[in-house]
């Protein structure tokens, strides 16, 4: 990969990892109710699923949506239910006994590793990258990518997180983390327009 290549491959990363998305919203909504500290598992798992994802969908996985489209299909319509309920969840998550803090708990390594998958975002920003970036699917172009992807995306998505986290004062008043909760949800749910 040349040095053109690669810097536009940095900034279709950093243009498709900060922009707004499901991660991005999720880890803002993270952040603003559980702090930063708490979020970092989640952001975490966002960088580290993603990348993998990227290195899966490059040696195989690309193939098989080539051979049944169908696949594909199922795996949007799984996809869209999902990220449904998960803003049906942030949209509740402000606390019922008014005390500003949201109930539960932000979403772990794990969860956000293997939420990655039903991600519209995240798939189309995989299914697009290599496409572009490694099209005969050569196992070091592909691991660029990834590797690429790796760097920019944690940083990026990690800004969301802190964001949220700064709007936790102005949230403590019950009703303000309320509209923001049902906010991020609205939000959530709009994203999904744009990648349907």
């Amino acid at each position: 990969m040349n040095d053109t290549t690669l810097l536009a491959l940095s900034a279709f990363a950093l243009v498709s990892s900060i922009t707004p998305g499901p991660n991005n919203m999720m880890l803002m909504a993270s952040g603003a109710n559980f702090g930063l500290r708490r979020t970092v598992p989640h952001a975490l798992g966002v960088g580290v699923g993603f990348t993998l994802m990227i290195i899966l969908v490059g040696v195989g996985l690309m193939g098989l949506f080539d051979l049944f489209p169908l696949l594909h299909t199922l795996l949007k319509i799984v996809s869209i239910a999902y990220l449904l309920w998960l803003a049906w969840k942030i949209a509740h998550a402000a606390a019922p006994d008014g005390s500003g803090r949201a109930d539960g708990r932000p979403m772990s390594f794990f969860q956000a590793m293997l939420f990655q998958w039903v991600n519209p975002k995240a798939w189309t920003m995989a299914l697009t990258a290599i496409a572009l970036y490694a099209p005969d699917r050569n196992f070091s172009a592909i691991l660029l990518v990834a590797m690429v992807f790796g760097i920019i995306n944690l940083p990026s998505t990690s800004l969301w997180a802190a964001m949220g986290t700064a709007l936790r004062g102005w949230l403590a008043a019950p009703g303000r983390l309320r509209l923001f909760n049902w906010t991020m949800a609205l939000l959530l749910v709009g994203s999904l327009a744009l990648m349907i």
